[in-house]
């Protein structure tokens, strides 16, 4: 089964951001959006995008982007009329959004639907049908009856495959129009009608960004959920590097990963004492400690005698994206690791593998972190089967040494890490460990 609802399927409006409802169209990345050009009708009207289906996002006013104003050739009229697409660029972006997943391939005979937004329908309204053939730069869409053609309000919706396997559906095309052999208002009311679509291959020639954007390195679907899976699972690793190498698909994927951090610092564009600052907020240091709590986190002063309350209550992440970018990146990692006293976490983006600042990253925050997460997990591991031991009321005098002896094995696995010198082996060996009690862990009913 595929998602019931998408950021990606937009509700257009002209005149404003509650002017009529005119048509619809697809978010292809945080900054785009495509649309039919007769819904734009002018390429410099100002267009307001709603998400219909994610009211957590807030509408954004968008206009034609240089070289984006693709419209149907004159005297088009129907299907085989040449173009009608507009490239929209949003006034702001919204990353938070799941851009619509772009597929330049089209098949005879694949099943479809698109949701348009028709008078009388405000809140959207589905239409299935069929990929038939070819007519002109459009292709045909069978229904199954002419009153699943699509009509006004469904311009510019994203003409989408049906989901499966674990495939998710995909968009193949725009709707652009629906022709009646007699020429009547209504599909139903013709003996024929068909709609059409232009697909994403035809747009991918027209625009160079949308060939960028329907490419299969466009994105790096497989990090981003690996990294949204950190960000969701408090039990996760405390500090998390990854390599982003610039303009790759895994770059464009982190540009809508950003919003979940509740820190962002940019290496060789961020400053330190801001980063101090924000981080700062988050902390229950002692009333009239802030200078002192604010100077130790830059170095500039020994730490305050005087320990703050509390830790955060929910784990502060910090994003550091591009660190190899910064121009002495020593002094931030000493920051970040002061920030790890107070249990902050770190997702810690490199842009080039073993680049500066690389191995005291590895050794002065990742190591410590992983070492620290592994003793966490091993108290948990002890509880965990105690309290099992209890339950199943085997706790006696004879069996109190024996109740917790994974835990005593894995204990004894931890402790045999101390003495490897090789930092790579003592990383993967250490992670392994921690995989191996998360294990453990689920199978006494401890999580994670």
């Amino acid at each position: 089964m595929g998602e019931l609802r998408a950021d990606w399927r937009l509700r257009l409006r002209r005149e404003g951001a509650h002017g009529p409802i005119c048509g619809a169209g697809v978010l292809v990345d945080q900054h785009t959006a495509l649309t039919c050009a007769h819904v734009v009708r002018s390429p410099d009207a100002v267009m307001w995008l709603e998400f219909a289906e994610n009211s957590d996002l807030a509408p954004v006013a968008a206009r034609v982007r240089p070289g984006g104003w693709l419209p149907e050739a004159e005297g088009g009229g129907g299907a085989g009329g040449g173009e009608d697409v507009a490239v929209l660029r949003l006034e702001s972006p919204r990353p938070q959004a799941r851009p619509a997943p772009l597929e330049p391939r089209l098949w005879s005979g694949t099943e479809v639907h698109a949701t348009g937004y028709a008078e009388g329908f405000d809140d959207g309204m589905t239409l299935w049908g069929r990929i038939s053939g070819a007519s002109g730069e459009r292709v045909q869409l069978d229904a199954v009856t002419k009153a699943e053609v699509v009509r006004a309000g469904f311009s510019g919706a994203a003409v989408c495959t049906r989901p499966h396997e674990g495939r998710p559906a995909r968009v193949v095309g725009l709707v652009v129009s629906w022709r009646g052999d007699m020429g009547e208002v209504l599909p139903e009311n013709n003996r024929l009608a068909f709609s059409y679509l232009i697909p994403v291959e035809r747009i991918a020639e027209l625009s160079p960004l949308i060939k960028e954007l329907s490419s299969p390195y466009a994105w790096d679907h497989d990090f981003e959920e690996r990294v949204n899976r950190w960000f969701e699972d408090p039990d996760a690793e405390p500090v998390k590097i990854t390599v982003v190498p610039p303009g790759s698909g895994k770059d464009r994927s982190l540009r809508h990963l950003p919003h979940r951090a509740d820190l962002v610092y940019r290496g060789g564009g961020s400053s330190r004492p801001d980063l101090a600052d924000h981080a700062l907020s988050h902390i229950a240091f002692p009333p009239g400690q802030y200078l002192a709590y604010w100077d130790w986190l830059l170095g500039t002063r020994p730490r305050p005698a005087q320990a703050p309350a509390l830790a955060p209550a929910d784990r502060i992440t910090v994003l550091v994206d591009g660190l190899d970018e910064e121009p002495e990146p020593g002094p931030l990692i000493g920051l970040l690791a002061r920030l790890r006293l107070f249990g902050f976490r770190l997702l810690l983006v490199f842009r080039h593998e073993g680049g500066t600042g690389w191995t005291a990253a590895r050794d002065e925050l990742l190591l410590p972190a992983l070492l620290g997460h592994a003793d966490l997990l091993l108290a948990r591991l002890d509880r965990a089967e105690f309290s099992r031991a209890v339950r199943l009321g085997v706790v006696d005098s004879a069996s109190l040494g024996s109740v917790t002896e994974t835990a005593d094995r894995r204990r004894a696995e931890r402790r045999l890490l101390d003495d490897l010198t090789d930092p790579h082996q003592r990383l993967a060996r250490l992670r392994e460990l921690i995989r191996t009690l998360r294990a453990d862990l689920r199978s006494t009913g401890g999580r994670p």
